[in-house]
């Protein structure tokens, strides 16, 4: 059982009002009579992450939907643009988004909280634990062999420093 409705709503709206603060965007209140589910079309710009092995986009968009279960279940994500990733389904295979963020969702977690998780995941994924498509395993492997790479060279005394 989920909460009472105008609270509810009262809560998707504070939601949204601090995920237009944070994106800087004026998404509207969802009016109190709503139809579930709510979806909240979401586009990330000047955000780079791979298209493929040789392209990256900069422009990426993902649907956050929403039941009557909201805050007690953790929305559902869903990739809506082109990505080889590991850890996000291109479209096509269900765009379904593997955030750590949704792992540990609770009462007190939020949408900001989700998109901060999704910026992360597109800087920094993780392929040591893909998704089983074809696409993220390919990705799984990329990402595994052309991660940056260290040298590293200590000098002392009248060394070169």
């Amino acid at each position: 059982m989920g909460l009472v409705r105008p609270i509810l709503v009262k809560r998707i709206n504070n939601e949204i009002h601090d995920l237009n603060r944070y994106l800087g965007l004026s998404i509207s209140d969802i009016p109190e009579d709503a139809e579930f589910p709510i979806i909240l079309s979401v586009s990330l710009r000047n955000s780079p992450a791979k298209t493929s092995e040789t392209e990256v986009a900069r422009e990426h968009g993902f649907d956050l939907v929403l039941s009557e279960e909201y805050p007690f279940e953790r929305p559902r994500a869903r990739w809506k643009t082109d990505i080889f990733h590991p850890n996000i389904m291109m479209p096509g295979d269900g765009g379904f988004v593997c955030v750590k963020t949704l792992d540990n969702w609770s009462f007190g977690s939020n949408m900001t909280s989700f998109v901060m998780g999704v910026e992360n995941l597109l800087a920094d994924p993780n392929p040591m634990s893909p998704y089983g498509t074809d696409s993220c395993i390919r990705a799984s492997k990329w990402y595994t062999e052309n991660r940056p790479r260290f040298d590293a060279k200590v000098s002392y005394g009248d060394g070169d420093a």
